[in-house]
């Protein structure tokens, strides 16, 4: 767990033909001010001091460089605006010597291919978007590429899927900066969710239409979030849903990209990040209050899922 100063610096790249909505990304979750949550020092950076051409048309202007960059506590490189390049040697020496001073380097969607190009994701598990997951793993054999979630954490690295998942990354360093209420408040800011279930695998592309069983999946996963505390099982849902577990499994799966069990496990966790942080309930009491059968099973899946233990997370952001 990472907490962090309210000067702490982020700093992101501007590429040459980038799109604004990535740089927009950055910019709203730390850049902009809000009174009643931490701040964030953010600087946008170009590989020169000058104009940077966007797509659209519109140019922008910063005198701040790589030097800048490198100085800061953590880098954001967002897509990059040809996959088949390799990042300049410029950038590419001054990701490594950030990363070798101890900063947290982020990519945004294909930014994985910069981070690549430089050696830093050698031997650890990331992600891009799903359309260049391949010709991510083909380029660079020794990266652990993997297409599914909408973003990774692999140390001190954070990769990220497509561009809208840059938002569930930045909440998610903001949730490891400064506690769940903080990125909580941060995402109803943004109007978005704090946390999306399932990963990229729901929107790849594909010929099938619309499930007509949707509606039926939401109303049971609606129905359970209600209910965390309860047993809940494949059996459980299916029944909400009016159909049989093997028909409730596969339409799940389709619909959110992840099983139910593993959706389930996410939103007991999410339901005691409060109670850690705004109550002084037990660890036993929390496991049992949010649907674990045991604080043992509790203590693995937040262990897992936060790299931390959820008495140290107390210790972190108990209010």
């Amino acid at each position: 767990m990472v907490l962090v100063s309210p000067d702490h610096h982020v700093a992101v790249l501007a590429y040459e033909g980038m799109s604004a909505f990535e740089l927009g990304i950055v910019t709203e979750i730390f850049g902009v001010k809000w009174p009643d949550a931490p701040s964030y020092r953010l600087t946008i950076c170009a590989e020169g001091a000058g104009q940077v051409s966007m797509v659209g048309g519109a140019t922008l202007q910063t005198p701040h460089t790589l030097a800048t960059l490198e100085a800061a506590q953590t880098l954001v490189i967002p897509s990059v605006s040809d996959v088949h390049a390799e990042a300049t040697p410029e950038l590419a020496a001054a990701l490594r010597r950030a990363h070798a001073k101890g900063a947290r380097i982020v990519s945004i969607c294909t930014g994985a291919f910069a981070l690549a190009s430089a050696g830093l994701l050698d031997g650890r598990r990331a992600t891009t978007h799903w359309l260049h997951a391949d010709l991510l793993r083909r380029r660079y054999p020794r990266v652990e590429v993997d297409p599914t979630p909408l973003y990774v954490e692999d140390g001190d690295i954070f990769t990220s899927a497509g561009s809208a998942a840059g938002l569930d990354l930045g909440i998610h360093l903001v949730r490891q900066d400064h506690g769940a209420a903080v990125a909580n408040l941060v995402a109803r800011r943004l109007v978005v969710a704090p946390h999306r279930d399932g990963g990229q695998a729901q929107y790849i592309e594909s010929p099938v239409g619309d499930d007509p069983y949707s509606g039926r999946i939401a109303a049971s996963m609606a129905w359970a979030v209600e209910r965390l505390g309860q047993r809940i099982t494949v059996e459980t849902l299916a029944k909400q849903a009016n159909v049989s577990p093997r028909t409730y499994l596969r339409h799940f799966t389709k619909a959110t990209g992840t099983s139910p069990i593993r959706w389930l496990i996410t939103q007991r966790l999410q339901a005691s990040l409060p109670l850690l942080e705004s109550t002084d309930m037990s660890v036993e009491q929390i496991a049992a209050k949010v649907g674990f059968d045991t604080a043992v099973t509790y203590r693995h899946h937040f262990g897992r899922a936060m790299r931390t233990s959820p008495s140290a997370y107390r210790r972190s952001f108990a209010r």
